[in-house]
């Protein structure tokens, strides 16, 4: 069997397959199902300063090929996190993993990953700078080059941990964004994170969703997401996560030959709760057929022209 181990930030991984913020919960809400150690590692719930109930009801919305959600962060609060939710998840998950930080000013995301800096289980910061689905955070931060880069600058004073920042699709010029960020110490990127978009009820004639607009997720936005990663991964000399649509081992292994380091997996795990699982089992299989010795030697090796 080929080699599926790839180094995220100069942590080891078994293999490139990480669910993503927001599809896995805390992790312990899956060991029910099967061993999540098998995962390269996963990214929490997004947390942010204080808790947050999120936007109203109807907050999910289907779609062809994908979904829209405007969730809007509903978490307990980075304490809550700390004190109840990662010793829950401590006693299911042997690894390193993966904590989202949001937040809605400069200092509020200092805040939050100064606190998480304390954690040994967290190995990564990811830090939302992308969250369409929030007002006056999120987002707003992700848009703008000097934005992006205070963000990055203020989380990196307080943390020894990696920070990897999660870019927004929302923009004109993602690689902009994606250089303003390694330009201020950031250790690696993620993207994408979902595309705005929104869908009217014809009954009511009104959007489905109550905050009108929300994020797009699924199989629809992977050859965006693809493009993106290739962009990105051209222009910084970090380590690039791919997410966005994958929901397959060849997904998986098509976004590592964009540039990705590894990849996320978001809305699939929302269909199929073992999604992750059955790319990881599928992966050996994929790689034998395609000749793939070793998946790490696959980032960036794409054939162009």
């Amino acid at each position: 069997m080929g080699k599926m181990s790839v180094n995220l930030c100069g942590i080891t991984l078994d293999n490139p397959v990480i669910p993503a913020s927001g599809t896995f919960g805390y992790g312990y809400e899956f060991a029910d199902l099967y061993d999540i150690n098998l995962l390269g590692t996963f990214s929490f719930k997004g947390t942010t300063a204080q808790p947050r109930f999120g936007n109203p009801t109807p907050r999910i919305a289907e779609c062809s090929s994908g979904m829209l959600n405007a969730v809007g962060l509903q978490n307990p609060g980075v304490e809550k996190v700390i004190f109840e939710e990662i010793p829950k998840l401590k006693q299911c998950f042997h690894k390193k993993v993966m904590a989202n930080v949001s937040g809605f000013s400069v200092d509020e995301y200092a805040y939050t990953c100064e606190k998480l800096d304390k954690c040994d289980e967290i190995g990564w910061l990811e830090i939302n700078i992308s969250c369409p689905n929030v007002h006056g955070g999120g987002m707003s931060f992700g848009t703008d080059p000097a934005a992006a880069a205070q963000v990055t600058a203020a989380v990196k004073k307080v943390t020894s941990k990696p920070v990897i920042m999660k870019l927004s699709p929302n923009v004109t010029d993602i690689t902009a964004i994606a250089k303003a960020c390694e330009a201020e110490g950031a250790d690696g990127i993620s993207l994408i994170n979902t595309l705005l978009g929104m869908r009217i009820d014809l009954k009511t004639r009104r959007p489905v969703l109550a905050n009108t607009t929300g994020g797009l997720s699924g199989e629809a936005v992977f050859p965006v997401a693809l493009r993106m990663v290739y962009q990105v991964a051209g222009a910084v000399k970090v380590p690039v996560i791919g997410m966005g649509g994958v929901s397959s081992a060849e997904d998986v292994i098509e976004m590592m030959l964009a540039g990705a380091t590894a990849v996320e997996v978001g809305a699939a795990n929302l269909v199929n709760p073992y999604a992750c699982r059955d790319i990881i089992a599928a992966l050996p299989g994929v790689m034998d057929k395609y000749a793939i010795t070793d998946l790490k030697s696959l980032t960036g090796g794409r054939t162009d022209g």
